[in-house]
Order: C-alpha cells, then sequence, then structure tokens
C-alpha cells in the first residue's frame, strides 16, 4: 500500500492483540482516539490513529496531556515529521512524538483499517 509518497513502512501495522475496544475507554480516551483518527489526511490518520489505539489504554495522565497536545499540531507539518522529509524541530521532540516517529519510521507495526466512527 503507497500513501502519497509515504513507503509502506512509515504506516505502520498495528497488530489486532494490542488495539484496545473503544468502548471500554472513558470519555476522554475516546474523544482522543476519535481525533488521532480524523486529522485530516489519510496518512497521518492512519499514523497517529494507529498509534494511539495500541495505547490509548495504557496512557497515564501526563501521556493523555502530552497526546492531546500534539493532536493540536499542524496536520500538514506532522505529516512531513513522520514520513522523514523534514526533522522535527527541537520544541515538537516530546518524548511520546518521538516513540511516534520511531514507530513511524520502522514500520514495527501494521495498521488494520479500522476507525472508530
Amino acid at each position: 500500500m503507497q500513501l502519497s509518497g509515504f513507503r509502506d513502512s512509515h504506516v505502520g501495522v498495528y497488530a489486532t492483540a494490542s488495539m484496545t475496544d473503544e468502548t471500554d475507554l472513558d470519555p476522554r480516551r475516546r474523544r482522543i482516539l476519535f481525533r488521532a483518527w480524523h486529522r485530516g489526511t489519510k496518512e497521518t490518520d492512519l499514523i497517529i490513529g494507529g498509534f494511539v489505539r495500541a495505547r490509548i489504554a495504557g496512557f497515564s495522565e501526563a501521556e493523555l496531556g502530552e497526546i492531546e497536545a500534539i493532536l493540536e499540531w499542524q496536520d500538514l507539518d506532522m505529516a512531513e515529521w513522520l514520513s522523514g522529509r523534514r526533522p522535527v524541530p527541537p520544541e515538537r521532540a516530546t518524548p511520546m512524538f518521538l516513540e511516534m516517529l520511531q514507530t513511524a519510521l520502522s514500520g514495527e507495526h501494521a495498521h488494520t483499517g479500522h476507525r472508530p466512527a
């Protein structure tokens, strides 16, 4: 699957075993998950949505705040950084975003295609 210049490994594959059933999540986590899957571009929906879905149940309160802040960033900038086309600026190099970037570039997970409604 090729997406607008993204290599296959950038999309990532998120294993279903590690995914959370969104009906088991509290309202804040469901809202974050929805926002992660509805970014504006398909590329960032796949990368960010898959990353968040695989981890949302285990996020601490601090991590929830960090991912909420990341979700406020511009989609086109994030697509450039997550694809490796542009370096991540130091002010955006948070631990959470660097983990997301590493996951996107390594292709260590796969995406199932499921998007919350």
